[in-house]
């Protein structure tokens, strides 16, 4: 485990491990299945993303702003399998792995979710709003938040008009 003397408040995550904070209970589809299949199962189990797996290992993952952001704002077919939509390769983590590392892999990938993989096999997701929900001190959940969602985001500087 690092030192966290230089700067005390930024250690709150220090010694917690994904595990410690990851969901257990994840959502999963066959990459064969349809766009459809999966916004229907989003909606039906209230979730905002799906993992991809065969044989128990992920091999995609696919968000509710995949969906509006490549296949609805691109009139794509909703019958299309979803593998055609997925992110791929999907961003792993291990239970083990301390938090503050899995917040700087998602800055890096700049992605608010990472899959969680034991031995290759699907154990888990840890996202954003896990991380950030375990810290006590507001401003560095905001820091936190704020660099995961920066690196996530494209860059929309620039207004756009609908015509």
């Amino acid at each position: 485990m690092r030192s966290c003397e230089p700067r005390p408040r930024d250690c709150r995550l220090a010694g917690m491990l994904v595990r410690d904070v990851m969901t257990e209970a994840v959502v999963v589809a066959d990459p064969a299945v349809s766009v459809r299949a999966i916004a229907e199962l989003m909606r039906d189990r209230g979730v905002g993303s799906v993992v991809l797996v065969e044989a128990g290992r992920p091999v995609g993952f696919i968000t509710d702003r995949d969906l509006t952001m490549s296949i609805v704002a691109e009139g794509r077919d909703v019958f299309d399998p979803v593998s055609e939509h997925a992110s791929t390769p999907v961003i792993t983590a291990e239970p083990d792995m301390e938090i503050d590392e899995g917040a700087q892999l998602m800055v890096r990938q700049g992605v608010r979710r990472l899959v969680v993989v034991e031995a290759g096999f699907l154990v888990g997701v840890v996202t954003l709003d896990d991380l950030s929900s375990r810290v006590t001190d507001a401003a560095l959940a905001a820091r936190l938040s704020a660099r995961v969602t920066r690196a996530a985001m494209p860059d929309y500087g620039v207004r756009a008009s609908v015509n």
